[in-house]
């Protein structure tokens, strides 16, 4: 047997003056994780959405679908073999389908094979005909309401809007007119006024899943105008003008006028009319905020309604009009749509899910129609009624021809990393080249530490597609949050961590000083704290290892000290001044005014500017063309470990899947 021989790394030398206190997150881990929230709870929403398929009639076979524990079975050939014989990288899908007999109570259940779903590789990819696909996550406007100025006309008063946005179902834009008449458009249909719709949904409002005993009843004048007086006091009267140029005074009345301008043509009946009102905003399967929409809205306006209620509720409805009631009188300001606290990032799982879901509303169609023509409903089985191939071809469609399903980039493992944490701004749903402007290409104050201000391609895609900062990640909602240390000013005297802090303000024993400031908090000194009645002990401003992540608008609250702010081996600020960020804006302020702190100076950039050394003393421009072209660089046959690097080498080879990993720690023998 050959003798072995040890390789051991070359060793690195720091040179930093900062020392990160955390690694860098897995490169590649939002790709791993999105997908592993499909398999674990995307792929059950799906089949709850369509449970239960019943006939035409609802009265003799109803079809349920049961997601098991582990619906994927076993991949027909592994990763490797699948680039070799030109495979697809897929395990079999089966889910179990009930079939009841509402007559006869017979229940009859089998497995049904729904197609070999393609799965994700441990490198954050698919193998799709032999060939390495990623499914490049999007960047796009979170559902939600979004108030903007409609009017900047100088001279003339600032008349506002507001989109609402569902994750599916009717927009609704609201504006303001120079004749002080608040009017709603939906689905880009004709104008009606505001509290034409407020009356037809509140004569709908039985159907209102967020109704509460304190919802108030708005099918009078009386109570519409009891409802906005509180904010409706400005010189102008938004809502009195608006209900003396509205000429439907009775709720019913207020639905056929509702159906008229949504059906033109059609014959408006009370019954059609009131079926139009409570399916376009209280129907789950029309009209769906998503989690996220659900979450935004009561973030914006203040409210309280369960976040399993996810269609639009009347309560929605009259703080959205009460907060633009407040916009038209100079109360309050406009929404930034370019903030990154009002786009969110669709990744791989949820692109997949949105498409299953086009496949399986299909389905759900042939089922329902053959289940009402079935002859005999004790003879028919599931495998029967079910046709799998609009699912099937619904998912050939989206991995083979969606504009975010890309050949991988395997130039090199940077490429390949870069292009797994690359967001795009196109797609469907999405910008398109030649109707982005300029603003919502620019780089943003709220990009820090969550979108690279550098790599972005040059030509008609540049500030579309962005990549990921080295520390950012993913919040639940797909909204990119960054790391930031926190900065502690009080302390409880019970506080173990008081120990090594400088005491701020003297800690007063009745009139006596029991603790002087300046005094450096040990073991004795504590003892005589824990004495003391307890309270906060203010101490030297002091920033903590602990780490915190924020979202870009929970960001816009705090002031925000930088990674290079000088401080001691113990964690104090050594100046009583520093430089940090405020709602988007540098400032330099006192310590005491710091709530946070950078984690690291390389988080607000991406992997590939990481790699660049001395990237503070580059020209932005040049930095850019850098940070593309290490992409384009060909990998060597002999690779050697840079002289000068950055300290980010390492992980990049590692986290892109092109380095052997033990998955335990051990000694290579043999």
């Amino acid at each position: 047997m050959a003798g072995t021989t040890a390789v051991t790394l070359p060793p690195r030398q720091s040179f930093s003056r900062i020392t990160d206190i955390r690694p860098m997150p897995n490169l590649i881990q939002v790709q791993l994780d999105s997908f592993e929230w499909f398999k674990r709870e995307g792929l059950r929403e799906l089949f709850a959405e369509i449970s239960p398929i019943e006939d035409f009639t609802n009265k003799n076979l109803r079809l349920d679908f049961i997601v098991p524990e582990d619906p994927f079975g076993k991949p027909k050939y592994e990763e490797e073999e699948c680039r070799d014989r030109d495979a697809t990288y897929a395990a079999p899908l089966t889910v179990k389908a009930r079939l009841t007999n509402k007559e006869t109570g017979q229940i009859v259940e089998k497995d049904i094979f729904m197609g070999d779903f393609p799965l994700m590789t441990r490198e954050g990819t698919f193998i799709i005909n032999g060939a390495e696909r990623v499914v490049v996550s999007q960047l796009v406007r979170s559902p939600g309401a979004y108030f903007t100025l409609d009017d900047d006309t100088p001279g003339s008063p600032k008349l506002f809007g507001t989109k609402l946005i569902p994750n599916r179902g009717a927009w609704l834009e609201f504006e303001t007119s120079a004749k002080h008449i608040i009017s709603v458009k939906i689905d880009r249909k004709r104008k009606i006024p505001i509290t034409t719709l407020l009356r037809a949904m509140a004569e709908a409002g039985e159907k209102d899943p967020g109704r509460t005993d304190d919802t108030p009843d708005l099918r009078t004048d009386e109570a519409i105008i009891a409802t906005f007086a509180d904010v409706d006091t400005g010189p102008y009267s938004f809502i009195g003008t608006t209900l003396d140029k509205d000429p439907i005074k009775n709720p019913e009345d207020a639905m056929i006028e509702v159906y008229k301008k949504l059906r033109p043509g059609d014959p408006a009946t009370k019954e059609n009319a009131r079926n139009l009102v409570v399916q376009m905003f209280y129907h789950p399967r029309r009209y769906d905020l998503g989690n996220v929409g659900r979450y935004k809205l009561n973030r914006k306006l203040g409210l309280a309604i369960p976040q399993t209620t996810r269609t639009l509720t009347q309560n929605d409805m009259i703080a959205i009009v009460k907060r633009l009631v407040q916009l038209d009188n100079g109360i309050g300001r406009q929404d930034d749509i370019d903030h990154l606290g009002n786009r969110r990032v669709r990744s791989v799982g949820e692109l997949i899910q949105q498409q299953f879901r086009v496949g399986l509303v299909r389905m759900e169609r042939v089922v329902r129609e053959r289940i009402s023509v079935v002859q005999d409903p004790t003879q028919v089985s599931p495998n029967q009624l079910i046709n799998i191939r609009p699912v099937v071809a619904a998912m050939k469609e989206f991995f083979g021809g969606s504009q975010l399903s890309q050949f991988m980039d395997q130039t090199n493992p940077l490429a390949e990393i870069g292009h797994k944490r690359r967001l795009s701004a196109l797609g469907p749903g999405g910008l398109s080249r030649e109707r982005a402007g300029f603003e919502v290409r620019d780089v943003h104050s709220s990009h820090y530490g969550r979108i690279c201000p550098i790599e972005t391609p040059e030509g008609p895609n540049i500030g579309l597609i962005g990549n990921m900062a080295t520390h950012s990640t993913i919040n639940r909602f797909g909204f990119i949050e960054t790391p930031y240390r926190r900065v502690y000013h009080t302390l409880h005297s019970d506080d173990l961590r008081l120990l090594g802090r400088h005491v701020r303000k003297d800690v007063m024993d009745g009139k006596n000083v029991a603790v002087p400031a300046g005094t450096v908090i040990d073991q004795p000194v504590l003892d005589t704290l824990l004495k003391l009645k307890p309270r906060d002990v203010t101490i030297q401003p002091w920033v903590s290892l602990e780490v915190e992540y924020l979202t870009a608008d929970e960001e816009e609250k705090f002031t925000i000290a930088q990674a290079n702010a000088a401080i001691d081996t113990s964690g104090h600020f050594i100046s009583e001044r520093a430089t940090g960020r405020h709602e988007g804006e540098f400032v330099e302020t006192n310590i005491d005014r710091l709530d946070y702190m950078d984690i690291s100076p390389s988080q607000m950039v991406s992997v590939a500017a990481s790699l660049i050394p001395f990237l503070e003393h580059d020209d932005v421009n040049r930095a850019l063309m850098g940070a593309n072209m290490q992409r384009q660089a060909v990998p060597l046959l002999r690779p050697q470990s840079p002289i000068v690097g950055t300290g980010v080498e390492k992980q990049v080879a590692v986290d892109s899947g092109h380095v052997i990993v033990a998955r335990a720690n051990g000694e290579v023998v043999s």
